[in-house]
């Protein structure tokens, strides 16, 4: 007979040895293809099947593919959590010393950018490899407080033997992830870790409502960034004839004239001055301005926007559709979501109805009602490329998808019937 999940935080607070044991027996027989006596819980369960279908091994060594010095910092300098370290710092780091923990803040691909913390488990740290520069993804490194909680994207603790990789046995994670306020696009992951004897019933809720004081500082900098960008175009927009928008680096609108307000605007990958084919405007003049672009939309019919359209699904969580034409490229990072859908999309070049593509994300056709709000997400960015009823891409457009070179690799957490069925190797001739 199993017993129900084990609950650690009940258990460790009053006893922590114990705990330590009952979840390394479940860890050894889970491995071992035995059925444990105590389930897992839930969370962990998944994220241990996650990871050994990926071939995630117990004895990774986490120093592998530990980034260099310099990469560390370019990725700190172009990181959007730079601008929130002060409140994590504030947050967490005094207390997790006084606690006998340390501090991890990984970005989007989970990697540690920044760790701080009690000196003494920074030693025992180093010991094992948690280290700035290690690569926390869980199909790297299984069930951990960043990879896993950048999967299931809320927060998530990992109690000791709940770790796959054997040398976190002796570590209890907590992390949560941050998200992008203007778009939820995930940024990175904030963990508090330390041994088991040290962990508090309270850990994760306090990781988690700092994590969402980040988010609240990020909303604020953008307002007030959009907020200047207003101040620097009320001159200059009353004088100009037409349509045209204030927008900042990212594409995200400060004010309109002529036309109706839009949220943001996809801009290519590195704008420069001049005449652009931007999605869903057409033919337009960008000019720099103070914070970000006058973008102002050509009274004249310019040239088809797309030759060519590519869909990046190579890397994991690194998912991009990219159109080009004779007026340049643009690129967008996709979402799980509108990664599987473009996906389908592109291997149905006829078209596919929502009820198809309801069946091919779902298994169940009469889910159309998400699909189309999906489907018009999409649009908002790609609505000059697709065409509808059938969805489908339009048919003058060359469309390429990247693959992982191992299919099983394919969009690797989605349970979408059709994508795990695109998984399958196809069978040598």
């Amino acid at each position: 007979m199993v017993n129900p999940p084990a609950s650690p935080t009940q258990h460790a607070t009053a006893d922590a040895a114990r705990t330590a044991r009952m979840l390394s027996d479940a860890r050894h027989t889970t491995l071992s293809g035995q059925r444990a006596r105590t389930a897992p819980r839930p969370v962990i369960e998944e994220s241990w099947e996650r990871a050994l279908r990926g071939g995630t091994h117990p004895d990774h060594d986490l120093r592998t593919g530990l980034l260099s010095r310099e990469e560390v910092e370019r990725r700190r300098g172009a990181s959007p959590l730079r601008h929130v370290l002060p409140v994590l710092r504030e947050g967490l780091v005094s207390v997790a010393d006084a606690a006998h923990h340390i501090v991890l803040i990984a970005d989007d691909e989970g990697r540690a950018l920044w760790r701080e913390g009690s000196a003494a488990v920074l030693r025992r740290a180093d010991e094992v490899g948690i280290e700035v520069g290690t690569d926390w993804r869980e199909d790297v490194v299984g069930p951990n407080g960043v990879g896993t909680p950048a999967v299931v994207r809320r927060p998530v603790q990992v109690f000791a033997a709940e770790h796959l990789s054997r040398a976190l046995a002796a570590f209890t994670c907590a992390g949560a992830p941050i998200t992008d306020p203007r778009d939820g696009r995930l940024i990175g992951v904030v963990d508090v870790s330390g041994p088991l004897e040290t962990l508090h019933p309270a850990t994760l809720a306090w990781v988690d409502s700092v994590a969402k004081l980040a988010e609240a500082r990020l909303r604020e900098l953008h307002m007030t960034s959009l907020e200047r960008l207003r101040a620097v175009a009320a001159p200059v927009l009353p004088r100009l004839d037409g349509q045209a928008l204030v927008v900042d680096r990212d594409g995200w609108t400060a004010a309109v004239t002529g036309m109706p307000y839009v949220k943001r605007i996809a801009l290519p990958k590195s704008p420069s001055a001049g005449r652009r084919w931007l999605p869903s405007l057409g033919l337009c003049s960008l000019e720099p301005l103070a914070g970000g672009w006058l973008v102002r939309v050509a009274d004249e019919p310019g040239p088809r926007a797309a030759t060519r359209i590519v869909l990046d699904l190579a890397l994991p969580r690194r998912w991009s559709v990219t159109v080009s034409g004779c007026a340049g490229s643009w690129t967008h990072e996709l979402s799980p979501r509108h990664a599987e859908l473009l996906y389908l999309l592109a291997l149905h070049r006829t078209g596919r109805s929502a009820a198809g593509l309801a069946e091919d994300m779902f298994g169940d056709p009469g889910r159309t009602v998400t699909v189309r709000a999906e489907m018009s997400r999409v649009r908002r960015y790609l609505g000059g490329f697709l065409e509808h009823r059938p969805y489908r891409f339009c048919e003058d457009a060359e469309v390429e998808v990247l693959l992982p070179d191992d299919p099983r690799k394919l969009l690797p957490y989605s349970t979408a019937p059709a994508v795990v069925r695109g998984r399958r190797p196809v069978p040598a001739p």
